[in-house]
């Protein structure tokens, strides 16, 4: 089974009485080490790992970063997201708090669409062909969170979108020439799309993908709906 399969149903882990979202990284899974070296392979010159299995670091030609994987060993960073578990999710449209399918009952009863839920302190609502990390939650998830997330307690927003569409990455690039690390934008991480040349020298971390049919949803609606 290869490591982007979906495994249900995820066992559920608590922490000071929050339950613990399926993509939220513990702290016995540190990144790993790797040496970065210089490649010239199909499309060019970019980077790789020295020891690199490409059927393990790489996802449709990009270089990932290695994340161990030990899931309710430590003590969990609720607001942060694991590399793996963050790209199963979006991959597969697995709820990102409990990790089961948002293919269900509700994705039926809301037109075969699958909900969203985002900080917004801004109060911004998320738009049409809305760039996002973010995978889909379940309505019992989504409820849960908005009421006990402290991220998400300082403003949230939510969605109904038809489909996501893979856009690109988000993660650390590198230098051409150096090898050394491009400063940082405001926002976190490098956000490059699928086939830019900064694809070849970019460490991904995370999946990005773009919603679309969008339609701004109250979740009191959804609740009194179901």
């Amino acid at each position: 089974m290869s490591a982007d399969s979906a495994v249900a149903p995820k066992k559920e882990y608590r922490w000071q009485g929050l339950r613990v979202p399926f993509i939220a990284p513990w702290s016995a899974e540190r990144t790993l080490p790797g040496d970065i070296v210089r490649r010239v392979g199909r499309g060019g010159a970019g980077i790789g790992y020295a020891d690199e299995l490409s059927h393990v670091d790489r996802r449709r030609g990009v270089l990932w970063t290695r994340q161990a994987v030990a899931r309710g060993s430590g003590i969990p960073c609720l607001p942060g997201m694991h590399a793996l578990r963050q790209r199963q999710a979006v991959s597969h449209m697995l709820c990102q708090v409990c990790g089961g399918t948002t293919f269900g009952d509700a994705f039926e009863r809301w037109g075969e669409r699958h909900l969203f839920v985002a900080r917004a302190a801004d109060g911004r609502p998320l738009g049409e062909g809305e760039r996002t990390v973010m995978a889909p939650v379940c309505l019992r998830c989504a409820v849960e969170s908005v009421d006990a997330c402290p991220h998400l307690r300082k403003g949230w927003t939510a969605a109904l979108a038809s489909y996501a569409q893979p856009w690109g990455v988000a993660g650390i690039t590198l230098h051409a020439t150096t090898l050394r690390q491009l400063p940082l934008p405001a926002k976190g991480l490098h956000m490059v799309p699928a086939g830019h040349p900064a694809e070849r020298w970019t460490i991904a971390m995370r999946e990005v993908s773009t919603l679309h049919g969008v339609t701004p949803i109250s979740l009191d609606d959804l609740v009194r709906a179901a």
